[in-house]
């Protein structure tokens, strides 16, 4: 059995590190509230736009609009977006992502597309410039904000624009980690170019909140209605239908690449949250462990000096 002093530096260590995984769970739960703050600040410009082309769409189909964003092409080249963060310490969320890319890459190649990479976050491109070899990589974006906003969004957003309007990559998918609550996420790769018609002008959406149950934090989400009032439908633009869409998409596609964004970042913050709690559940555990350890051997420390002092006093009667 280790020596007392031994134990004791072990308990000491842990409880230190328990205050630090403490501290961090708790600086995560606060950016996961600052997130949650932006979203909602970004709604009402999200829900006019989706007014305007609500209305647009009440005067023409998207399916035969001449918009470029919407051209659907006979694929030959894919370019995959995917979403990691720059830290650590999230449990599995870098990882599943990273996983999941491969997967992906590795479908789309052996269907005989030519298949190359944006990627966002520097485990990410970490691990992807280490295997440069077997990966085409396109682009690559780092340092974004813990919670990421529209400025950081739209310098990616006109990055795949670019690509997609000049023929370099015919669609465009972005992986990310989809938010389900506090303890589950998923991977998963949506279709970001071309943009699908029907899905543009969609009344509902999903937010997260950051809550208190019995004095412990939790994300959930919420399902919210669009709280802008409709357009008329005599209302008259001074652009023809075809250039107010065309002008409006871009905006579409910013924003919704700005939502993956930050469900990502909430997914982040979310694991980061589950790692701590539970690295600090089990210091906890283990500094409980050690201490019962150290009660022991203080014990047989004890009785083995009166053993000693009732040998000595026998031997000498």
């Amino acid at each position: 059995m280790a020596n007392l002093k031994e134990i004791r530096d072990r308990i000491s260590s842990v409880k230190n590190t328990r205050k630090i995984t403490e501290a961090m769970r708790l600086v995560a739960a606060a950016k996961v509230r600052r997130a949650q703050e932006q979203v909602l600040r970004s709604r009402p410009f999200a829900d006019r736009l989706a007014r305007v082309l609500e209305n647009l769409q009440t005067r023409m189909q998207f399916e035969t609009a001449d918009a470029p964003l919407l051209e659907s092409r006979d694929p030959r080249t894919i370019t995959l977006l995917a979403v990691t963060g720059d830290r650590g310490l999230c449990g599995g969320y870098n990882a599943n992502i990273i996983k999941r890319t491969e997967q992906r890459y590795a479908e789309l190649s052996g269907q005989g597309y030519n298949v190359d990479l944006v990627l966002i976050g520097r485990k990410a491109i970490t691990y992807f410039q280490n295997r440069a070899d077997r990966y085409t990589i396109r682009a690559t974006f780092t340092g974004l904000e813990q919670v990421p906003n529209a400025s950081e969004a739209g310098k990616i957003a006109d990055e795949v624009l670019a690509e997609f309007i000049s023929g370099s990559t015919d669609r465009v998918e972005i992986i990310f980690t989809k938010f389900i609550n506090l303890v589950s996420s998923k991977p998963v790769s949506q279709t970001l170019l071309p943009l699908d018609p029907q899905g543009i002008a969609s009344p509902d959406d999903e937010i997260f909140r950051l809550t208190t149950r019995d004095g412990q934090l939790g994300v959930e989400k919420a399902s919210v209605s669009n709280e802008q009032p409709a357009l008329p439908s005599d209302m008259v633009f001074e652009q023809s239908p075809d250039q107010l869409l065309n002008a409006l998409l871009p905006l579409y596609l910013q924003n919704q690449l700005l939502r993956s964004l930050q469900e990502a970042a909430a997914s982040e913050l979310a694991s980061r949250m589950t790692a701590m709690n539970n690295a600090s559940d089990n210091a906890k555990a283990l500094a409980k462990s050690l201490t019962l350890d150290y009660n022991k051997a203080r014990q047989a420390a004890i009785t083995q000096e009166i053993l000693e002092v009732v040998g000595g006093a026998a031997a000498m009667a």
